[in-house]
C-alpha cells in the first residue's frame, strides 16, 4: 500500500472516531439534562426535601412537647415543696405545759400544750381525713386539754395519761413508728391544721366545755344524759346522716352465751327462745333492755360486752347470741367520721363545731384560762 492510501486510511479512521465521540457527547448531554429536569428529578428533589422536614420534626418536636410538661412538673414540685413548708409546732409556741404520765416509762413529761394537742389529733383521727376535720380535732383536743386542767388540782402529780382514759398521746418517736415513711406528710398535715387553729378552744357562756368526741354515730348524736347522767346543754342529740358512709358503721359480734351471762350476771336458758323488752333514746340507740328479768342501761351492756355501740340488736342462735350493732362508740358529742364527710361538702372547722355542740363560741386560751397561762 502506497502512502498516499495509507493516509486516506488513517483520515478514514479519524473521522470515524470523531464521529463515535460526537455521538457519545450528544448522549451524554441528553441523560445530563434529563436527570436536571425530567421525571427524575421531579421526585427525588421533593422526597429530599420532605425527608429533610422530617428529621427536623423528629429533632424539634420532644423539644417543643416535653419542655411544656417539664416546667408543669417543677412548678408542682415548687408547690408541693411550699405546701410541706408548714409552720411545726415548737416548744417556744405554747405558753402553756401539760403533764402527761407516760404509759411505757411510768414517768410524767411536761409536753408544750400545741405539741401536745399534734400528739392527740395524729392518735386520735386518721391524718387522712380532711384539714377541716382535723382543725375541729385540734379544737376538741385543745378544748378537753384546757378544761381538765383548770378542773385538776395544782398539786396533782399529772394531769392525764395517754390512753382512752383521757385522750390518746403519742409523741413523736411513737409516731415515726406508727406512720412509718409517710411521718413528714401525715405529721406536716397535722402540723399545719394545728397551727391554723393555735390557742384556739370552744367555750360555752364563756366558760371552755367538755369537748366529747367518738367515731361514728349510728346516723344521730346523743344527748349528754342518754349515756351519761349529766344533763349538758351543748350535747345535743343531732342528725349525723354522713356516718352510714363510714367504714365502722356496721359491726357484728358474737358471744358465746355463757360468756354473756358471765358478765352481766344473769342465766339465760338453752332451750327458751330469748325474751327481750327495749327501749330507746333520742339517738336510737337502746335506752333500756331487759333480759332473762334483768333490767340494764344499754351502756352497761355495751360497755360489759365490749360493744361498739349502744344501738344493738340480739339474736339467739345454738348456744350464742349475736349482736349487731350501727355506730362506734358512745354517740355524745362530735362524730369523727361525720366531721370528715362534712368537711368533704365543704364546711368549715367552724361550721362542723357549732353544728356538734350547740351554742358554743370559738375563743382564746390566754383570754379564757389566764390562770393556766401564768403557771
Amino acid at each position: 500500500m502506497n502512502n498516499s492510501s495509507k493516509r486516506k486510511q488513517k483520515n478514514t479512521y479519524a473521522y470515524i472516531e470523531r464521529k463515535k465521540a460526537l455521538k457519545y457527547k450528544q448522549k451524554f448531554n441528553q441523560t445530563q439534562h434529563m436527570k436536571g429536569t425530567g421525571a427524575l428529578s421531579f421526585i427525588k428533589r421533593p422526597s429530599f426535601l420532605i425527608i429533610g422536614s422530617l428529621i427536623m420534626i423528629i429533632l424539634i418536636m420532644p423539644t417543643l412537647i416535653v419542655a411544656p410538661f417539664i416546667h408543669t412538673n417543677d412548678q408542682e414540685a415548687i408547690t408541693d415543696k411550699l405546701e410541706q413548708q408548714t409552720p411545726e409546732v415548737h416548744v417556744k409556741d405554747s405558753a402553756v405545759s401539760v403533764a402527761v404520765m407516760r404509759t411505757s416509762s411510768e414517768q410524767v413529761e411536761n409536753v408544750p400544750l400545741e405539741e401536745y394537742v399534734a400528739g392527740v389529733v395524729a392518735s386520735e383521727m386518721p391524718a387522712e381525713f380532711e384539714i377541716e376535720a382535723l382543725k375541729a380535732q385540734s379544737l376538741a383536743a385543745r378544748t378537753y386539754i384546757v378544761t381538765h386542767m383548770l378542773h385538776q388540782p395544782a398539786t396533782a402529780e399529772s394531769a392525764v395519761t395517754d390512753t382512752v382514759q383521757h385522750q390518746v398521746y403519742k409523741d413523736e418517736e411513737e409516731l415515726r413508728r406508727t406512720f412509718g415513711t409517710k411521718y413528714d406528710e401525715k405529721m406536716n398535715k397535722i402540723n399545719k391544721a394545728v397551727a391554723a387553729t393555735q390557742g384556739e378552744i370552744l367555750t360555752y357562756n364563756e366558760v371552755p366545755i367538755n369537748p366529747s368526741y367518738f367515731s361514728t354515730s349510728n346516723g344521730y348524736t346523743e344527748n349528754s344524759e342518754d349515756y351519761w347522767a349529766n344533763d349538758i346543754a351543748y350535747l345535743r342529740s343531732v342528725e349525723s346522716p354522713w356516718d352510714k358512709n363510714s367504714p365502722k358503721f356496721l359491726d357484728q359480734k358474737t358471744i358465746p352465751i355463757t360468756e354473756v351471762e358471765e358478765k352481766l350476771g344473769i342465766d339465760i336458758s338453752n332451750n327458751e327462745a330469748l325474751s327481750l323488752k327495749i327501749s330507746h333514746t333520742e339517738g336510737n340507740r337502746v335506752d333500756q333492755i331487759k333480759i332473762a328479768d334483768e333490767t340494764f342501761s344499754g351502756r352497761d351492756v355495751r360497755e360489759k360486752l365490749k360493744l361498739r355501740s349502744s344501738d344493738f340488736t340480739i339474736e339467739k342462735k345454738n348456744n350464742h347470741l349475736i349482736f349487731t350493732t350501727e355506730g362506734f362508740g358512745h354517740g355524745v358529742g362530735m362524730s369523727q367520721y361525720g366531721a370528715n364527710f362534712m368537711a368533704k361538702e365543704g364546711k368549715s372547722y367552724k361550721d362542723i363545731l357549732t353544728y356538734y355542740y350547740k351554742g358554743v363560741e370559738i375563743s382564746k386560751v390566754s383570754d379564757t384560762a389566764p390562770t393556766l397561762v401564768s403557771r
